[in-house]
């Protein structure tokens, strides 16, 4: 008690008014986290064509809308903390104001990033979750902020890409994801019954636990008959719908049957091969 009855009475009040300060933007953060979680379940929970995928536009917008109001928060704070110590903040507003001209001047690069990044938000390009390809670079979308987007890819390295260094953005998991592959066969074979086979399997494997519940469309020939031709085989298109990034899971799947089946059938899958003939008598 000593202690206190020693101390500045102004200092004391200045005190108690900054540690209010502190709980209120807690409070605020806290609770406004809360409200942002709630409101972005209600209103894109019917955008989406599939639950996962609303699952992850909330995660994607929620973090974004809950990191723009804690800088929000932390910034008037840092002001309120300053002025309750005694210190005009007119000067260092004035400050960051003529500093903020400067680097927009300097730093166009990143307006035009942050820019790229709310399009990106609100045109639902892609979300935490989703595996796209930004130009040439492909892999899983870990996080979105307005400024980059961070990615891994199969070989586990982490990718910080700016939103606004890119010009195209494929998303290869929205709604659902495609499953298509090329089927090789020999020029031998009648197509006709490789065709049959090929959609058996492609139907059977949808009507199987548990793939029936990542199928939307069973795995299929492509129209009525071969894609193309090439050197040493007839090649056949496959195409079936899963939810997304089920497809290559379903793919090795479907290798995996197929096979089984040509070779049950006698179906040839070719592959290359060379023929030498020798010339002259051997030597001895």
């Amino acid at each position: 008690m000593q202690f206190f009855q020693g101390l500045n009475p102004d200092f004391l009040s200045s005190g108690l008014k900054i540690l209010a300060i502190l709980v209120g933007a807690f409070l605020i953060t806290h609770f406004g986290a809360k409200i942002i979680e709630s409101a972005i379940a209600k209103g894109i929970k019917i955008k989406d064509r599939t639950k996962d995928g609303a699952v992850k536009r909330q995660k994607t917008l929620i973090g974004i809308f809950n990191g723009a109001l804690r800088v929000f928060v932390w910034m008037v704070v840092a002001m309120m903390i300053l002025s309750e110590a005694g210190l005009d903040i007119g000067p260092i507003l004035a400050g960051a104001g003529l500093l903020g001209v400067a680097l927009g001047f300097g730093a166009q690069w990143m307006v035009r990033d942050f820019l790229a990044g709310m399009f990106i938000i609100l045109e639902n390009q892609y979300r935490v979750g989703d595996v796209v390809c930004l130009d040439d670079t492909c892999g899983f979308v870990e996080d979105i902020t307005l400024r980059k987007t961070i990615m891994r890819d199969l070989d586990g390295k982490e990718m910080h890409i700016p939103n606004g260094s890119f010009k195209m953005a494929a998303n290869l998991t929205h709604g659902y994801s495609r499953a298509h592959m090329d089927v090789a066969v020999a020029y031998k074979e009648d197509l006709d019954k490789v065709i049959k086979i090929i959609n058996r399997v492609g139907n059977q494997m949808a009507q199987e636990e548990p793939w029936k519940e990542y199928i939307l469309k069973p795995i299929q020939v492509l129209g009525s008959g071969p894609d193309k031709f090439s050197d040493s085989a007839v090649m056949i298109k496959v195409l079936g719908e899963t939810q997304p990034l089920k497809q290559w899971d379903t793919l090795r799947e479907f290798r995996r049957r197929l096979k089984k089946s040509f070779d049950r059938e006698g179906i040839e899958i070719p592959f290359p091969q060379m023929a030498i003939w020798s010339h002259g008598k051997p030597k001895k």
